[in-house]
């Protein structure tokens, strides 16, 4: 049982038990429809909503202990003020009229020189429209901050759908059930789309053959029928040798692709290229392997790929998710439902995404952007020209990027500078937060207003509040409202509740009384929507040649680029490393709930035996993994699930609870993706030793 409320907070005077609907907040595509149970003002339980379809009343372990996370006994409870120096952690509680008038005031003083000096930074710590960039971005366009290119997680990927689909579009997950094969193409769906998985398992039950295509032997990969564990940054390679064999065997549907594509030529002449052989050298799998899964892709229907963000972490990452999606056109598989491909499905939602967060207020500024991946870059450069001012403020929501940014050292050594003022406004006392001057307690989901899209199903979402804020803690958007009405900003938007913002996510196209109603509404969407082409492209079919990258100087055809950390490039490091998720956190969310946190252990690294055995590791070693870039400690696990030459590092763990204060992002580069700026973190060599 949750511990009460901390006394003074609000409570509903009925006693009876109540179960108010919300949704799932959280980096995932399956967005779960959740019944909070609530009992004298106290939330004693979430669970799945049953009549929720894509949600089916279950939930991953991670978001069932929900209130064990919202009664936290570390949970941020009021305001704080540092007290000790940088990274110390030491605060002090202050009032949240004193820290919003000096917090203001601060801001002020650097806009009055120049507001592209004060930097948000934020991402999906809640994927909500209202608390994550509704009020937020009202207040930074009114203010004419930096704009922040949000590019961590999916940038890359997202990209590459859209300049071959249209859009991040795709089939509908729930016919998944009824395909014959089914190829999960960079994705561990146990661990990171339950839901998903679900699916996957009954067209298992019904026949259906199940490929795993992933450099890790992930527990999604134990479960398939094959395992295919290419190289990472390799997936270009493969999905251009599975069209040669497309090509040259005729499994090749010619009416839709004259029908419904744009490219074929070109692209044919790409895959020529790309003989099993040449694929299989690059990617380090049996030729074998290529061509009977070109076989099976070939010669079954109807067929469909759960492409997810593993694939683009890499300095191709944008054209590889190309590839992967021209695959469906040219075998006809968009002609059923249960056929295609999904990478998301965001794309499909008509959120009015101008309305809530006002780009207007801008006025006619035009600020610089600057990228979040390359932020330890980005707090460590001086004004110039090029630049423009140095970042002098810093005000963090909805992330941690200390734990979470590539290149951690740097960023560490930017939050520390004495000349930068940093707000955070958070749930815990994170690797983040111990840089902050000013420590804002933020609400958890339990306890706000929101609304959601997905990018796993095709239903909107509204979050109601359960339970009080708990403490002093305050929503998002109540904290910006204040923080605009302490800087003058008399702008009648500032005065929007949540209520209204959610109400005005979508306008009319969705019902928001079957929100109130039932918490969920399902977009109107047809059951095979590429069936006969129609695609949102310029040219509405399935671009195999992109003229707007050509009109970038980029090739407008998919092909394979090698890593910029390719693997043999490097004697000194020779091994890749990638940083799949562990199965227990959700980034750097969960890693400080103990219950998540003891199932977890520490922080591991999976070694290969061929790879442990020269250098002498033996599971539950203490070792050290290091590039150039830096190093981070962690035990060894000699296992099964890493391949040869690749180590897997499982994140994001808090760099406070991990070995000597770091974790594997002390060793990912800033380098950026091919298309969509993106980060590379599955594209990163390091040596590995006993420490």
């Amino acid at each position: 049982m949750p511990a009460a409320p901390t006394p003074g907070a609000l409570q509903p005077t009925n006693s009876l038990p109540s179960s108010v609907r919300g949704a799932c907040p959280h980096d995932c595509p399956d967005t779960c429809a959740l019944i909070t149970t609530v009992e004298n003002g106290v939330a004693v339980r979430v669970q799945g909503n049953p009549s929720h379809r894509p949600t089916d009343g279950v939930l991953c372990t991670k978001v069932s202990r929900y209130t064990e996370r919202t009664y936290h006994p570390e949970r941020l409870l009021q305001p704080m003020r540092r007290s000790g120096p940088k990274g110390s952690g030491q605060f002090e509680p202050v009032g949240w009229d004193e820290a919003l008038n000096d917090i203001a005031a601060r801001l002020g003083a650097i806009a009055a020189r120049d507001a592209q000096a004060i930097l948000p930074y934020s991402y999906a710590g809640t994927m909500g429209q209202v608390q994550g960039e509704a009020m937020a971005g009202r207040f930074f366009h009114r203010l004419g901050a930096s704009l922040l290119d949000r590019t961590i997680c999916a940038s890359a990927g997202a990209e590459g759908i859209t300049q071959t689909l249209g859009g991040k579009v795709g089939m509908k997950v729930e016919h998944f059930a009824e395909s014959k094969l089914i190829l999960i193409w960079g994705s561990n769906s146990i661990g990171s789309n339950l839901h998903f998985w679900r699916l996957a398992q009954q067209a298992k039950r019904d026949g259906a053959r199940l490929v795993c295509i992933d450099p890790r032997r992930t527990e999604t990969a134990d479960k398939c029928h094959e395992h295919i564990a290419l190289r990472p940054g390799t997936d270009a390679a493969l999905a251009l040798a599975l069209m040669h064999e497309l090509i040259t065997h005729d499994w090749l549907d010619h009416d839709y692709i004259a029908s419904h594509t744009l490219g074929w030529e070109g692209l044919r002449d790409r895959a020529l290229q790309w003989p099993p052989e040449r694929a299989a050298a690059v990617c380090g799998l049996p030729v074998q392997q290529i061509t009977d899964l070109a076989r099976d892709y070939g010669t079954t229907q109807p067929a469909a790929i759960r492409l997810n963000y593993g694939v683009q972490r890499v300095r191709g990452g944008g054209n590889a998710v190309r590839a992967v999606a021209c695959l469906p056109a040219l075998v006809g598989a968009w002609r059923h439902r249960a056929g295609g491909v999904l990478l998301s499905s965001s794309g499909h939602f008509p959120v009015r995404r101008a309305v809530l967060q006002r780009p207007d207020l801008l006025d006619g500024r035009t600020p610089r952007t600057l990228n979040m991946s390359t932020i330890g870059d980005d707090l460590l450069r001086e004004a110039t020209p090029g630049f423009g001012p140095k970042v002098e403020a810093l005000v963090v929501y909805n992330s941690n990027p200390l734990a979470v940014a590539p290149e951690s050292g740097k960023v560490q050594r930017g939050l520390a500078r004495e000349d930068l003022f940093t707000v955070v406004l958070e749930h815990f006392q994170t690797d983040t937060a111990d840089y902050a001057d000013y420590l804002l307690p933020a609400t958890t989901q339990l306890e706000h207003w929101d609304i959601h899209t997905t990018y796993g199903h095709t239903d909107v979402l509204l979050n109601r509040p359960a339970i009080a804020p708990v403490g002093q803690a305050r929503s998002n958007t109540d904290i910006f409202r204040a923080l605009a009405a302490r800087m003058g900003f008399t702008d009648p938007c500032f005065q929007d509740d949540d209520e209204t913002l959610c109400r005005a996510a979508f306008g009319d196209t969705v019902d928001f009384e079957q929100l109130l109603a039932q918490g969920f509404a399902t977009l109107p969407l047809p059951d095979a929507p590429f069936a006969q082409g129609g695609f949102p492209t310029p040219s509405g079919r399935c671009e195999f040649f992109s003229a707007r990258l050509a009109a970038q100087g980029m090739d407008g055809l998919p092909d394979h680029l090698p890593n910029f950390e390719a693997a043999g490039s490097d004697p000194r490091h020779p091994l890749a490393m990638i940083s799949p998720p562990a199965r227990n956190f959700m980034n750097s969310t969960f890693v400080n709930v103990k219950s998540l946190r003891d199932i977890e252990g520490e922080p591991v690294l999976e070694v290969h035996a061929d790879d442990a055995a020269p250098r002498g590791l033996a599971t539950g070693d203490m070792v050290r993994v290091f590039n150039d870039r830096g190093e981070f400690r962690c035990r060894a696990e000699v296992s099964r699930r890493a391949r040869p030459g690749v180590v897997n590092g499982l994140g994001i763990w808090w760099r406070k609870l991990s070995p000597f204060g770091t974790n594997l992002n002390e060793v990912t580069s800033q380098h950026l993706t091919d298309m969509g700026r993106g980060p590379v973190f599955y594209d990163c060599l390091v040596e590995v030793e006993k420490a």
